[in-house]
Order: structure tokens, then C-alpha cells, then sequence
């Protein structure tokens, strides 16, 4: 008869410091050794967003231990496969201190642990605290250290660059010239400068399952005079280098027009007279939102596009439905398209989307436009990030979709751009 493994026993009996996290990259359990490494609790962790909990350290400008491990695991979410990091420099807060920082210096492995629909359910995140032996590099001499602790961190970290390198050399072989034109295009055409500026935007591109890390929808953000802003979403019909690049001559247009022209609507009124002279981009659509900070003002207009949503704090949401028009390129003649204004309290939240996160095969789409009302109203006390990976994770699809899904979340203060 096989024995009954106890795997909460198992896992809190591994010497090496682990983490269980959810699609939504919260904290579902720490072992001890993670515990002690850290000098927190399983009640201080258990329940926080991983990177409320472990921010960058605000006295290093150059610190980006967040960002390099948020990509690590939304490499594991999308392709379902273990992704292993490289040494790097990831300070911690001082327990009871969280203002002050202490170096401290990892190598991980995220590991996805798949639910029976065969998509990412769970990231185990190991990692080991490499310090002692980055500080013995520098000083020649580990005096807090055991020889033999010293030569299991150093075996452990020629391990850790072994299968690295043999990872990257497999990498490089597969499919090498499609990826890096795949990537250049990615990066190109979905770069916007002016996201830099707004601490309060969270974006998420997630291509299609199985495409080449691109696709034909699109985000951007453009700022303007007078304390205002653009943020918008776009989708062209397709996947693969062809919808990526009909996507990058109409989001670049459409940036264009919106630093010249007066509000959302004739900027897509532009835009869809120049998408009738693109191939392939007749059905394509979007959706623009210009905020007004000083006002408090929302000035949409869409294109054939499923609605922005407006959720405020008591958890109700609304619809910004009220300026729909058909598709870019839908009308032979030209038509002056419609536009709407609302106000926002700061505190709201403003998230726009493709279709790709609310529609299902032989579902209505009112049925995914409530379940993602219900989902965000779950959210209300989310920063932008943390509310863009709840709400992938919380409408199951972390892991990606057989649609491509552009997000823009948009927490709205009182001043939403610093100046």
C-alpha cells in the first residue's frame, strides 16, 4: 500500500526558503526557511500582493529586482513553463522597519504548478540567499559562514549558471530569426514613453496562446497640455506579424492625431479615415479616453469597441457606453463619430480592454461584460497592478487565452500625472 505523503509537511520541512503564489501573484504560503530568511511571519505574508510585501528599495534608483521578478513569473503564467533567474540584487525591508532596506543578493526558480484544465493554477517560487557569498567575493573571506555551507551556496550558484546557459543556448536555437523579429515588433510598437510619467497605469499584453508574442491589439498613453491625458485600447482582427503590424501604422497614427486634433473623437475620426487605406484594418477597433485631471472630467469615444469600465470605491461599476460607433473602417463615407463625457471621484479606477478578456465561445457577450463587473467590484482596494493581475487571474486567464487581451488600468487621483 503507498503511503499518504504529507505534503504541507513536505513542503515546510524544505530547507531551501519557498513561496505559493497565486495567478494574482499573492502570497498563498511560505515555508519556514522563507519565514526565517525574511525575518516575517506567515501571518505577515500570507494574503499580501508579493511586491506590496517586497517593494524595490526607494533608496536605490537603480534597483529592479521587482521588475525582473514580476517578468520571471508572467513568463510562468504565460507559457506554463519553469522559468530559472540569474544571481541578482533584491534588497529586503528591515522587519518592524519597513522605510529602511538590507542587501541582499538571490538566485530563484518559479515553477508553475498546473490545475486539471492544464492552465498555470499555482508559481512555487524557490529561492536562495546568495549574500554571504557575493559579500565573500568582495572581502576574499567568509568569516559567518561554514566551509561547508559556503560550498553548498557556491555549488548551488554554478548549478543555478549551468542550466541557465543551457536554457539561453536551447533558446537561441529554436525558431531564432522569428522570435527576434516577433520581439523587436513587440517592443517597437507597443513602446510609449509617456507610460513612464504615470506610476498609477498598469498595462498587461497577453498574445494569443501559441502565437509568436504578437498580435493585433494594442495599447497606448499620450500626454497632453492642461493636466490631461489619453490612455487607449485598440484590436486588429488576427494574430502573428501581420495584425502586429497593421496594429503598429494605426497606433502610431492614432497618437499622432491625438496631439493635434481636439478630443477622442476626431482623433478616431482620423484614424478611421486613414485605416480604409491600410489592408486588414477595416474591422479594426478602439477605444479612447481622454482624463482630465483639474476637471475630473472622463471625454471617451469607441470605435466599435466592447465599453471601458468605471469602478468606483462602494464597488459599483459603470459603463462608458454611451458614444459607441461601428469599426474603424466600417463606413465608406465619412461621419463625424460620437462622444461622451462623464466625471470620476478620485479613487476610481478605469479600465480599458479587448475583447479578448470578456468574450467566450457561445456566450453572450453581456455575460462576460458582468462577470467582469463582478470581478472588479472584488478589487476596489487594488493599486493598478495588483488590480491588473487579480483581475487576469480572477477570470482564469493568467495563463493567457485563445484571444490576444490588451489591459489598461488607470488608478485616477486627484493628480494623476506628477509634475
Amino acid at each position: 500500500m503507498t503511503p499518504t505523503i504529507d505534503y504541507p509537511g513536505v513542503f515546510a520541512a524544505l530547507p531551501s526558503p519557498c513561496l505559493v503564489l497565486g495567478t494574482d501573484l499573492v502570497i498563498a504560503a511560505a515555508n519556514p526557511a522563507f519565514c526565517e530568511v525574511t525575518g516575517r511571519s506567515q501571518t505577515e505574508l500570507v494574503g499580501q500582493y508579493l511586491f506590496d510585501a517586497f517593494p524595490d528599495n526607494p533608496a536605490a534608483p537603480e534597483a529592479d529586482g521587482v521588475e525582473t521578478l514580476k517578468d520571471s513569473l508572467h513568463r510562468v503564467l504565460s507559457t506554463g513553463q519553469t522559468d530559472h533567474m540569474a544571481l541578482q540584487k533584491y534588497d529586503i525591508p528591515v522587519p518592524g522597519n519597513p522605510e529602511v532596506f538590507k542587501e541582499r543578493w538571490w538566485t530563484a526558480i518559479n515553477v508553475p504548478v498546473l490545475g486539471p484544465d492544464g492552465k498555470v493554477a499555482w508559481i512555487i517560487h524557490r529561492s536562495e540567499d546568495m549574500t554571504d557569498v557575493v559579500r565573500a567575493h568582495r572581502t576574499a573571506h567568509l568569516p559567518s559562514v561554514s566551509p561547508g555551507r559556503e560550498a553548498a551556496m557556491e555549488a548551488e550558484l554554478y548549478a543555478r549558471a549551468r542550466e541557465l546557459q543551457r536554457l539561453n543556448e536551447e533558446l537561441r536555437q529554436a525558431h531564432a530569426r522569428e522570435r527576434r523579429v516577433a520581439v523587436a515588433l513587440q517592443e517597437a510598437m507597443l513602446h510609449s514613453p509617456d507610460l513612464s510619467r504615470h506610476p498609477n497605469i498598469a498595462v498587461r499584453y497577453l498574445p494569443a496562446t501559441g502565437s509568436l508574442n504578437v498580435c493585433g491589439d494594442w495599447y497606448d498613453a499620450v500626454d497632453l497640455p492642461a493636466d490631461r491625458f489619453t490612455v487607449t485600447v485598440g484590436d486588429v482582427v488576427g494574430h502573428g506579424l501581420m495584425a502586429a503590424t497593421i496594429m503598429g501604422r494605426l497606433r502610431s497614427a492614432l497618437s499622432a492625431a491625438t496631439r493635434t486634433v481636439h478630443g477622442p473623437a476626431q482623433a478616431l475620426e482620423v484614424l478611421g479615415l486613414y485605416a480604409r487605406s491600410v489592408e486588414g484594418a477595416l474591422a479594426a477597433t478602439a477605444v479612447q479616453v481622454l482624463v482630465d485631471c483639474h476637471s475630473h472630467l472622463l471625454i471617451y469615444s469607441s470605435a466599435g469597441h466592447p465599453p471601458p469600465v468605471l469602478l468606483h470605491p462602494d464597488g459599483s461599476c459603470e459603463l462608458l457606453d454611451q458614444a459607441t460607433d461601428p469599426p474603424l473602417g466600417a463606413r465608406p463615407d465619412h461621419v463625424p463619430r460620437p462622444q461622451a463625457t462623464t466625471t470620476y471621484t478620485p479613487g476610481d479606477t478605469l479600465v480599458l480592454y479587448t475583447d479578448g478578456l470578456i468574450e467566450r465561445r457561445d456566450e453572450d457577450i453581456d455575460a462576460g461584460l458582468t462577470r467582469l463587473t463582478a470581478t472588479l467590484a472584488t478589487c476596489t482596494a487594488f493599486g493598478a497592478e495588483h488590480l491588473a493581475d487579480a483581475l487576469l487571474a480572477r477570470l482564469g486567464l493568467a495563463s493567457g487565452a485563445d484571444d490576444d487581451i490588451a489591459i489598461v488600468v488607470v488608478r485616477l487621483e486627484r493628480t494623476t500625472r506628477p509634475y
